[in-house]
């Protein structure tokens, strides 16, 4: 891989200590064939000095990690909840689950991780308030209710540590906000309460990192990653061009041109940026190519089909998925080759995010294709390329 990660006046043997901790991370990377990159030894290290900031590295070089494992290693006894990861969309919580149970067997055995989302059944709701795990996944509006309860102040005031996953999808909406007034109730309940961020596409850094971690003292730590991540970006182009209409398609004349680009290629997603527009695709290409075995994805689709297509694309058995925003984010998919954007992407950090669901690894090149629906978005297409090829 290679991946990243203290405090004036630390003793000589909690320094050590810590640099012990820090050396077990990288070596459970190695031994999983991966080589901690820079930044996310500087993430382990802000960690063990008690800073908080924000990690701003491309799609698949290790951000997780770089947070996680800084603090797997921290030594913080397991007896109550430690850990409260803040996910966008409660469809990601299973794999974040999955990343995150990874490294205990060898670092942290006593630990344990769990979902709390709108589709956790009661049961495990119950037991999960009776037992709390050492480290808790959850969404902004399950985090606030939880807030709500009257135990609350307990529940949390063990707590060390919230790390917001893809911070650039809430910052600047009403669910930042919510996410926002959440942490400064867990600050009150948890004094020096520790918050990262993890981010690919933000533009605003500086003042990202601020909305994220409040007013302590002193300035947030940015951590930036100096990991270049080559991306591969083109544009179908319709043949004849003079017969491409001009507005209100859903890009069906390209559909042959489609076909042929999935053809060579083991794992496709393809996105598109509405519900009905996904659904024509998928019938359309499943009618085009019934032997092809295909997958459709949004968030309307019942929770087992939208896990099947998940588990499908994550273990390579899927020719093609066809999705909506759904499954933009952070879902770890190694097998998918190439994605393809069915219309206008309509801005670069959702180009940018899109692109980095393929070749979702350390070192991997992204590949994605822009298939426009009518004449303007050819425009729109080669500015998005052109603005991403000048970061």
């Amino acid at each position: 891989m290679k991946r990243a990660g203290g405090r004036t006046g630390r003793t000589r043997s909690s320094t050590a200590a810590a640099a012990g901790s820090l050396d077990a991370a990288a070596a459970w990377c190695r031994d999983q064939g991966w080589e901690a990159f820079p930044f996310q030894r500087e993430v382990w290290q802000a960690l063990a000095a008690g800073e908080s900031g924000l990690v701003h590295a491309p799609t698949g070089t290790g951000k997780t990690l770089a947070a996680w494992l800084g603090a797997v290693v921290a030594g913080w006894t397991p007896q109550t909840l430690r850990v409260v990861w803040l996910t966008p969309l409660r469809a990601l919580a299973a794999d974040t689950a999955a990343a995150l149970a990874l490294p205990l067997p060898q670092l942290a055995a006593d630990w344990t991780v769990a979902t709390r989302t709108g589709d956790t059944p009661t049961a495990a709701r119950r037991a999960m308030r009776m037992r709390p795990p050492t480290a808790m996944i959850t969404t902004p509006e399950s985090l606030s209710l939880l807030l709500s309860l009257e135990d609350a102040a307990d529940a949390f005031s063990g707590l060390r540590l919230v790390v917001v996953d893809e911070w650039h999808e809430l910052l600047s909406s009403k669910r930042g906000v919510q996410t926002e007034l959440a942490l400064a109730r867990l600050r009150s309940l948890a004094p020096g309460l520790q918050t990262w961020g993890l981010s690919a596409t933000l533009g605003n850094i500086d003042e990202a990192a601020m909305a994220l971690v409040g007013t302590p003292e002193g300035s947030p730590r940015i951590v930036r990653a100096d990991v270049p991540r080559q991306l591969e970006i083109e544009t179908l182009i319709p043949t004849p061009m003079e017969r491409f209409p001009w507005a209100g398609h859903m890009g069906m004349r390209l559909l042959p041109q489609v076909v042929d680009v999935l053809e060579p290629v083991t794992t496709s997603l393809v996105f598109t940026n509405t519900r009905s527009q996904a659904e024509r695709w998928f019938e359309s290409l499943a009618r085009a190519r019934p032997d092809w075995k295909l997958a459709l994805h949004h968030g309307s689709i019942d929770r087992e089909l939208r896990t099947a297509a998940e588990e499908g694309l994550r273990r390579g058995r899927l020719k093609a998925v066809v999705a909506t925003g759904s499954l933009d984010l952070g879902v770890d998919f190694g097998p998918v080759e190439q994605v393809l954007q069915i219309g206008s992407p309509k801005g670069i950090a959702r180009l940018l995010q899109r692109a980095g669901r393929s070749g979702h690894r350390p070192g991997a090149v992204g590949r994605l294709v822009c298939v426009p629906t009518h004449a303007l978005e050819l425009v729109e297409c080669a500015a998005a390329r052109q603005a991403a090829s000048e970061g």
